[in-house]
């Protein structure tokens, strides 16, 4: 057993649990004066704060050393990874703040994907044999769907190696021994067609171009990627769950507009809705979104019909 994943399983075993809420706000708790260092297990694995020693159990901190997430330097020692709670499960991912090219994000927006995922998965229990979670990060899309659907072969894909690590070692802390995390730009590197497939794709516009949080010029390319290869690769029946974000302009929502040229005539029924009007109010503050007057989250999902059952006469 790694020494990450005896890691995992100590601290479940300890009753950890975390809510990772969204950066702005895990600055602003941090700021506080009486949370300059770490007291405890959520100080340092979920708010990723400085501690020292005395603070955590002897063995926590061999196994932190032994799986290589112990940093210590002068202002004291942090953990590089943090733990998150999400369905009774405990998942990894990087610490804050995620400024590293191959950081894997969790946050409020995965809280509310996994929900989309798990509602999806429990929608179609009936006829759900394969799926496939686009860009899984920790996989936490892939596992709500895989403990719901456990007859079913779940892929989780990412181009980002560590986010396949974390993957793999949510996936077995879960007991979800159908996920299958696969290394894949997108669809091509998975076969075949999919009953389900859903993503949470990066959809900020960020200068900085970093692969978790980039979603291209106006923030919506990618999603529009995976719209573009997802029609393509549904059964009969299948859906594609997509949770995404978009800048809102003059009152209009440009993603909406570009999905719905691009499904027009696709024979998909398609929904489409705001999840939250209003997120990362921060962002605005800046050049990148200086266009736009706020920020939603939104759920797309697109069904393919079924063939109708004709019965003998």
């Amino acid at each position: 057993m790694s020494a990450l994943l005896q890691l995992a399983k100590e601290l479940h075993a300890a009753g950890y649990r975390f809510t990772t809420v969204t950066p702005a706000t895990h600055e602003r708790v941090n700021r506080r004066p009486e949370n300059a260092h770490a007291r405890d297990l959520r100080g340092v694995f979920g708010w990723s704060r400085p501690f020292g020693p005395g603070v955590l159990p002897p063995l926590i901190v061999e196994l932190m050393d032994a799986a290589g997430v112990l940093d210590r330097d002068e202002d004291g020692w942090r953990s590089r990874v943090r733990f998150s709670t999400y369905d009774g499960e405990l998942f990894v991912h990087s610490a804050f703040p995620t400024d590293a090219e191959d950081s894997v994000f969790f946050g409020p927006d995965t809280y509310r994907m996994a929900n989309a995922a798990a509602t999806a998965a429990e929608r179609g229990r009936d006829h759900l044999r394969r799926a496939v979670d686009i860009g899984c990060g920790t996989g936490a899309g892939a596992i709500a769907v895989a403990k719901r659907a456990p007859d079913a072969e779940v892929f989780a894909v990412d181009i980002n190696d560590r986010a396949l690590r974390y993957t793999a070692l949510n996936a077995e802390l879960a007991g979800a021994g159908n996920v299958r995390p696969v290394r894949s730009d997108l669809l091509s590197g998975v076969d075949g067609d999919f009953d389900l497939i859903l993503t949470n794709p990066p959809f900020m516009i960020d200068p900085a171009g970093r692969a978790y949080r980039d979603g291209g010029e106006h923030g919506y390319e990618l999603s529009l990627r995976i719209i573009d290869q997802a029609v393509r690769r549904l059964t009969p029946g299948g859906e594609l769950v997509l949770f995404t974000g978009t800048g809102i302009v003059d009152g209009r929502d440009p993603f909406q507009e570009a999905a719905a040229e691009r499904l027009a005539g696709s024979g998909l029924t398609v929904e489409y809705r705001e999840l939250d009007p209003d997120v990362y109010g921060e962002e605005l503050d800046g050049p990148a979104y200086a266009h736009a007057e706020r920020i939603a989250v939104v759920l797309l999902t697109a069904r393919a019909q079924r063939p109708a059952v004709i019965l003998e006469q």
